[in-house]
């Protein structure tokens, strides 16, 4: 599966690429690095679909409020994290009103910083404009949709389907164990076997899948299942 795919938006060029190598050696992240307004840009327009932006408030060549009420104007809905060297009140207020999500005050510690970028991403990944890219297909959760687009074609989902795949998303590349998705799709309810989940799977590879009995996006591991890219 695509790793998320984040913009790291910062003149401080030590910290910057710091945040980025720790940022990267994320399973989950890819980190796309800016050092100005117009790097931004340019980074934006290139048409990649972009998860995150972590911007920085002063940059050499504007204000990253100004950019980021300029980035939503222009139709980005991905989460915006600001960061500043100012932890006042009033600016985080003004950073938020230009449409920013959070807002981290420096030093940034990278703990709160990766927790915080993740728990942007699971509200994202919920709202109704989440897209999320699974095999060849846009996925929206909120929708229960698969779109093909080499196709025209919608595939519609259930919501324990769709629910599945969102879990199985949010995993990266790494295997979900099937108590673990008995337990986030079902919750604990002792009446649901394995082979309740086994049969969703069933049923999801025949929508997804070109040959559902050689599986090459929704794939079985030892325990468990994960999607391939």
């Amino acid at each position: 599966m695509s790793k998320r795919l984040l913009l790291l938006v910062d003149d401080d060029q030590v910290l910057r690429q710091s945040l980025a190598e720790q940022l990267a050696a994320e399973a989950d992240f890819e980190v796309m690095e800016a050092g100005t307004c117009a790097a931004a840009r340019q980074a934006v327009a290139a048409g990649r679909p972009i998860d995150l932006v972590l911007l920085d408030v002063g940059l050499p060549d504007g204000d990253g409020r100004e950019l980021c009420r300029e980035l939503r104007q222009g139709g980005l809905k991905s989460p915006i994290v600001m960061l500043t060297a100012s932890g006042a009140d009033a600016d985080t207020i003004v950073g938020l009103d230009s449409g920013a999500n959070d807002y981290i005050a420096k030093p940034v510690r990278y703990g709160v910083l990766a927790a915080r970028i993740r728990a942007q991403l699971r509200q994202a990944e919920q709202s109704e404009d989440a897209i999320l890219a699974i095999g060849p297909y846009r996925f929206q959760p909120a929708r229960r949709v698969l779109f093909d687009d080499a196709r025209k074609k919608r595939i519609r989902l259930t919501d324990k389907e769709a629910a599945i795949l969102r879990h199985l998303h949010r995993a990266g590349s790494k295997p979900v164990p099937r108590d673990t998705l008995l337990t986030e799709v079902w919750g604990y309810n002792p009446e649901v076997t394995t082979h309740t989940l086994e049969t969703h799977i069933y049923r999801l590879r025949r929508k997804i899948e070109k040959d559902p009995s050689k599986a090459a996006i929704l794939v079985t591991e030892p325990g468990g299942y994960r999607l391939i890219p």
